[in-house]
């Protein structure tokens, strides 16, 4: 597991976690219908074809970077839906170390 550092931000609660969304949905230019934050068992989130985004709270106890690699993974999809080249020029157009990112998440 990964030990948070003083660099390592996380956001401070649920309402926190939201506005992250909001923002990455308007620098992607997509839209969320609406967004859910509960315990998941073996996802760190999902999010469905019309637009309904669970996370899971999990989210909240990694480093806010790591989350923020799900938050655009998850929005990536409302654009991309499966994880072809498209998918992943996407996401290095958004997050240009997301390759980096989802390595250290699945260490989490």
């Amino acid at each position: 597991m990964i030990t948070l550092t003083d660099k390592e931000e996380r956001w401070k609660n649920n309402e926190d976690l939201k506005n992250a969304v909001t923002q990455w949905c308007d620098r992607i230019q997509v839209d969320v219908k609406e967004i859910q934050i509960r315990q998941m068992k073996r996802k760190w989130a999902s999010i469905s074809t019309n637009g309904r985004l669970t996370l899971n709270s999990e989210l909240l106890d990694i480093p806010r970077e790591l989350g923020e690699f799900v938050i655009v993974h998850e929005l990536v999809h409302l654009i991309v839906p499966n994880h072809s080249k498209l998918f992943k020029c996407f996401m290095m157009a958004h997050l240009p170390d997301w390759e980096e990112r989802e390595k250290r998440l699945k260490l989490q």
